[in-house]
């Protein structure tokens, strides 16, 4: 496939969530499309390699619903945690350049790729951090310093809850991409939620452009500090989620 249709598809893609970008952004999409594949070839990075089901299942799914929360006004600052191939960091980065991001996960091998990604797009103000969340979370460099925490990350939503919450200031949001229902997952998680300081905001459910698959985001709101004892040590939040 060439490069203008390659473009042509990204352009039509991001059409369909009203996203327009300019020639430089599409050209780094494609390019972090290579370096995915190229890498993918030696580590396990995705199962969903074809440009298009990439283009939609990777790349819009990040930015979907994204545009609401950056305020062009002031410097917003994000982490994604459990960032894998870098979903929806790098996405969130290449669409919303003035987003400050960390890039959050607990295997070296994606973060030196990451790294590999950042330099050779020229990103700027986004770093790669090799840590667990339960490191990091307790870390007062990373501690409630983050207007937005997301994930992709696939766990229960206590789990990550208490993953991802210690980063986010007061007043800040966790945002969680989830599949499915997510009706009775939600109900179990309350009192966790509420134990790390915060409250469920929002949940919007769509269908993802240009797939068949059901999505729901969920605004978590912080509305107070975490307590000290949040997260607790590693592997406690994934063996005996918060009830």
């Amino acid at each position: 496939m060439d490069r203008e249709k390659r473009i042509q598809l990204l352009e039509d893609a991001f059409a369909q969530i009203h996203l327009k970008l300019e020639d430089h952004q599409y050209e780094q999409f494609i390019q972090y499309y290579e370096m995915l594949i190229e890498k993918n070839k030696v580590m396990n990075l995705t199962s969903i390699t074809e440009f298009e089901e990439v283009i939609h299942k990777h790349f819009v799914d990040s930015v979907v619903n994204f545009e609401k929360m950056v305020d062009n006004s002031k410097k917003i600052t994000l982490i994604d945690v459990g960032t894998g191939a870098g979903f929806p960091g790098i996405p969130i980065k290449i669409a919303y350049p003035s987003v400050k991001i960390v890039l959050l996960d607990s295997l070296n091998k994606r973060i030196k790729f990451l790294q590999e990604v950042i330099a050779e797009l020229r990103l700027e103000d986004i770093v790669a951090i090799h840590s667990r969340a339960e490191d990091a979370g307790r870390n007062v460099q990373y501690r409630e310093k983050f207007d937005y925490c997301v994930s992709r990350a696939v766990a229960n939503l206590a789990t990550l809850s208490e993953y991802c919450l210690p980063f986010v200031k007061v007043g800040g949001y966790f945002i969680s991409y989830k599949a499915g229902e997510i009706e009775d997952e939600l109900e179990q998680s309350k009192n966790a939620i509420q134990l790390l300081g915060a409250k469920v905001e929002e949940r919007k459910k769509f269908m993802l452009p240009g797939t068949d698959i059901h999505r729901t985001m969920i605004y978590i709101k912080k509305i107070k500090s975490t307590a000290q004892r949040y997260p607790r040590k590693s592997g406690m939040p994934s063996k005996e989620p918060l009830k």
